[in-house]
C-alpha cells in the first residue's frame, strides 16, 4: 500500500503485553507509548490503584490517543468464568465485567473486551447459554453508557481452552447476540488463528459481519517447543507460525473484505510481548518493522 496504514486503521498496542507489569512500571510505559505518534490507540486493563488509574486517564486525555480496555487479564488472574454453569460463579464474573465497564468509562474508553471461560464437551450447550446470559446483561449495562462489548476469539483446546472460538462457533454466538444487542462485536487476533487451526481468509470471511476490533501477533503451535500456546512471542521467533508473509495475507483479506475504512478506522493493535529477558522497546520496534513491511507488500 502506498498510503500509510494510519489512514485506514488506528494502530495501537496492548500496554500490559508490550510492557509486562512484572518488569515495567505501567504509568511510565503508557507515557512512552503516548509520546510515540506511530500509535493512535492503546489498550489498558485494570489499574494497580487509584493513583495509577488517574494517571492513565490524564495521559490518555493529553495525548489524543484512543483508549481501549481489556478485561481479559482480570478474568484470567482471578479464575472467573462468564460461562460458568453455577449461577453464583457466573454472577461473580458478570460483576467483575461490569466493574470493568465502569473503569473503562472513567478512562475514556468506549467499551471493553473480554474472553469466554473454560468449557466441557458434555456441557457445551449449557455453557453457551450461560455465556449468552452474561454477555446480554453486560451489553444492556454498557448500553446505558453508550459503550460497546467485544468478545475476543480464543483457542478452544490448546492454551486458554475458551468456549469461543473457533470461528464458526464465534459467528453463531455473535449472530445470537446481535438479535438482541447492537453494541456487541468480535475481536479477532491473528496470533490466535494458528491456535484454532484456521487461516486469515477463513476467519475474516466467516466473521465478517461481526468484527469490530483487530489484534495482530505471533504464536508457536508446535507442541513441546519454546513459547508453545498463547504466549504472543515476537515475529521471527524460532518455530513460530506468523511473520511478514502471514501478516501480508491478513492485510490483503482485510482489504478484500472492506475493512480499510478511512472515515471510521478500526483499531488494530499489536499483541506481542518480550519473551523472558528480551527488551520491550526492541520487540516493539521489531513489530513495527514487520507491520511496515507487510503493509508495503499489500497490493493497492
Amino acid at each position: 500500500m502506498n498510503e500509510p496504514i494510519q489512514k485506514y486503521f488506528k494502530v495501537g498496542t496492548i500496554l500490559w503485553m508490550s510492557y509486562p507489569p512484572a518488569r515495567y512500571d505501567q504509568v511510565e510505559a503508557l507515557k512512552s507509548l503516548a509520546k510515540d505518534d506511530y500509535f493512535d490507540a492503546v489498550e489498558v486493563t485494570k489499574a494497580a490503584d487509584d493513583k495509577a488509574r488517574e494517571a492513565y486517564r490524564d495521559i490518555i486525555q493529553q495525548s489524543h490517543i484512543k483508549a481501549c480496555y481489556g478485561a481479559q487479564p482480570k478474568l484470567l488472574k482471578e479464575g472467573l468464568n462468564p460461562n460458568a454453569l453455577l449461577e453464583e460463579d457466573r454472577v461473580k464474573a458478570q460483576e467483575a465485567l461490569m466493574e470493568a465497564v465502569d473503569e473503562a468509562e472513567y478512562l475514556g474508553a468506549k467499551g471493553i473486551a473480554f474472553l469466554s471461560g473454560h468449557w466441557s464437551e458434555d456441557t457445551k450447550e449449557e455453557a453457551y447459554k450461560s455465556l449468552l446470559k452474561t454477555t446480554r446483561n453486560l451489553c444492556a449495562y454498557a448500553k446505558t453508557k453508550d459503550m460497546m462489548i467485544e468478545l475476543e476469539v480464543f483457542d478452544y483446546d490448546m492454551a486458554k481452552k475458551s468456549l469461543i472460538g473457533p470461528a464458526p462457533l464465534a459467528a453463531r454466538f455473535a449472530a445470537d447476540m446481535r438479535t438482541t444487542h447492537d453494541n456487541f462485536g468480535l475481536l479477532v487476533d491473528l496470533s490466535h488463528f494458528p491456535t484454532t487451526y484456521e487461516k486469515s481468509q477463513f476467519v475474516i470471511r466467516t466473521l465478517r459481519p461481526y468484527i469490530t476490533h483487530f489484534h495482530i501477533g505471533n504464536a508457536v503451535v508446535k507442541e513441546g517447543y519454546e513459547a508453545f500456546g498463547d504466549e504472543h512471542p515476537r515475529f521471527g521467533f524460532t518455530d513460530s507460525a506468523n511473520d511478514t508473509k502471514e501478516l501480508t495475507e491478513f492485510f490483503t483479506v482485510l482489504k478484500e473484505e472492506g475493512f480499510f475504512d478511512a472515515k471510521e478506522p478500526y483499531v488494530l493493535s499489536l499483541e506481542v510481548k518480550p519473551w523472558k529477558d528480551e527488551e520491550a522497546d526492541i520487540i516493539l520496534a521489531n513489530t513495527k518493522r514487520v507491520i511496515n513491511r507487510a503493509w508495503a507488500m499489500t497490493e493497492d
